[in-house]
């Protein structure tokens, strides 16, 4: 019996497809992941959990989403929850198709899973300060007329928050071209400014992702979609059915009512250090540091893979981002201590 090669099957942008790589490896310090260096355990705020696993779960999530709806002072039922922001995007890519349009470099997975998708994919490049090129975002959205429009604002991997203006001018323009903007704010808790969630009244195509996943609570997955109801009903009719777990979405909620204080510190404290990690940073011969409203920093560094190389073999994990933006390294910002140990060993192999 000829046996079947599954490879003369697969369609062919899945055989072009690199795949997003989360790697696991040994460490001492681990710096590369944009994740929170505060632990955060189940025990700290629930003590026994109740959860019928004999059952389904919640399939609308109420209990969350109001949960977050309090936190955001808006109603529940202008939130959609997703396992993580990156299924809330695939979600978003299925319903509206393509093209999509986006600013790089930024975060992989709206390429990735446009590709994986198979809808048309449009980038435009940032300017040397890694700001967005209005006009020619705005003649893409003319000539090319995009159905999404991501944009991610604190940016990763770069770290800026995008200029206010040129996104409302983007959003303005993608309105009378019949295009949706997704602001993807995942790295806002740490940001200066407020977001743009007061102007979800005044456009009916934009919508807002958020995540609790870089304020401490990674392992749950959860993100969340924030838009006008119209909107949302139509990504809810290609979401699966129980998208979210019974444990997930009972200790996202717990979380959210009972420990959002200690959280909010968390993030303080994040900032805190971000400000300190720059300035230290900056002080350091050969190196050039990006300015940041996000958990991380970018940094431009001769022999960047080099040095990685070493910080990895002294058991400290930071993200090569050199393939994307040449030379550059990003660093997610730690606990003091971790910070201290990080700049210690980096100080000492620049001086090598």
């Amino acid at each position: 019996m000829k046996k079947l090669n599954p490879a003369y099957l697969i369609r062919k942008n899945i055989k072009k497809l690199t795949p997003y790589h989360a790697k696991e490896v040994p460490y001492k310090i681990k710096l590369d992941a944009n994740e929170s260096p505060f632990p955060l355990k189940i025990s700290d705020f629930i003590s026994e959990i109740e959860v019928p696993l004999n059952r389904y779960p919640d399939p609308e999530a109420i209990k969350l989403r109001k949960a977050l709806a309090k936190k955001l002072k808006l109603s529940y039922e202008k939130i959609l929850v997703g396992n993580g922001s990156d299924e809330l995007i695939y979600y978003l890519i299925l319903t509206f198709g393509g093209p999509i349009l986006y600013p790089v470099p930024t975060f992989a997975m709206y390429g990735i899973i446009a590709q994986a998708v198979g809808v048309k994919r449009i980038e435009s490049k940032l300017d040397r300060n890694f700001d967005i090129r209005e006009e020619t975002i705005i003649n893409l959205i003319k000539k090319q007329k995009p159905r999404l429009i991501f944009i991610s604002s604190p940016n990763n991997p770069t770290g800026n928050s995008f200029s206010a203006e040129k996104i409302l001018k983007i959003i303005d323009t993608a309105s009378k071209n019949s295009s949706v903007v997704i602001l993807d704010e995942a790295y806002q808790p740490f940001c200066s400014e407020r977001g743009f969630l007061p102007f979800l009244e005044d456009f009916d195509n934009l919508a807002i992702l958020r995540t609790l996943s870089k304020i401490g609570l990674a392992g749950l997955r959860v993100g969340y979609l924030i838009g006008n109801e119209t909107l949302l009903s139509e990504v809810n009719k290609v979401r699966l059915p129980y998208n979210v777990d019974s444990l997930t979405q009972y200790i996202a909620t717990e979380a959210l009512n009972k420990f959002y204080a200690p959280i909010k510190n968390f993030i303080t404290e994040i900032v805190k250090e971000r400000k300190n990690m720059q300035r230290e940073l900056s002080r350091l011969k050969g190196l050039k540091v990006f300015p940041s409203e996000a958990n991380f920093i970018l940094f431009n560094v001769k022999d960047s893979k080099k040095i990685h190389n070493k910080l990895k073999k002294e058991g400290i994990l930071i993200r090569d981002m050199s393939s994307v933006i040449k030379d550059c390294l990003r660093v997610t910002i730690g606990t003091r201590d971790e910070n201290k140990e990080f700049l210690r060993v980096l100080n000492k192999i620049l001086g090598e």
